[in-house]
C-alpha cells in the first residue's frame, strides 16, 4: 500500500507565493511518476505539472514561469513552487502518482487527498 501525503496550502494575497510538498510512503520500490492536479469549484480536475524518474519536468503551459515541480533527494518527496499566484489559481492541488511496488514491475496509480491554495485579498 501507498500513501501520498500533501501540504503547504493555505491563504494567501495575489502577487503572494506557496511550496506545496507532497511525500509519498509505503510499499515502494521506485516511483515512474510524480504529478500535481488542480481542481476548482465547479470545474473539473486539470493537470499542473509532471516529474519522471530521471527529474524531467513538464508544467502546464499556461503557468509556465510561475509554477516549479521538483523532486526532493530521497526521491519520494515531490514539490511544487508556485509564485505570483493569482485568484485565478484558487484550487484543491492533489499529488497522484505511478508507484512501482515490486520487483516485477507491478505499479500502483493513486491520489493524496488535497491540499486547499486559496489566493484571495
Amino acid at each position: 500500500q501507498v500513501q501520498l501525503v500533501e501540504s503547504g496550502g493555505g491563504v494567501v494575497q495575489p502577487g503572494g507565493s506557496l511550496r506545496l510538498s507532497c511525500e509519498a510512503s509505503g510499499t515502494i520500490f521506485s516511483i515512474n511518476a510524480m504529478n500535481w492536479y488542480r481542481q476548482a469549484p465547479g470545474k473539473e480536475r486539470e493537470f499542473v505539472a509532471t516529474i519522471g524518474r530521471g527529474g524531467r519536468p513538464n508544467v502546464r503551459d499556461s503557468l509556465v514561469g510561475r509554477f516549479t515541480i521538483s523532486r526532493g533527494n530521497a526521491k519520494n518527496a515531490m514539490y511544487l513552487q508556485m509564485n505570483s499566484l493569482q485568484p485565478e489559481d484558487t484550487a484543491v492541488y492533489y499529488c497522484h502518482a505511478e508507484v512501482v511496488i515490486n520487483l516485477y514491475g507491478s505499479t500502483w496509480n493513486g491520489w493524496g487527498q488535497g491540499t486547499q491554495v486559496t489566493v484571495s485579498s
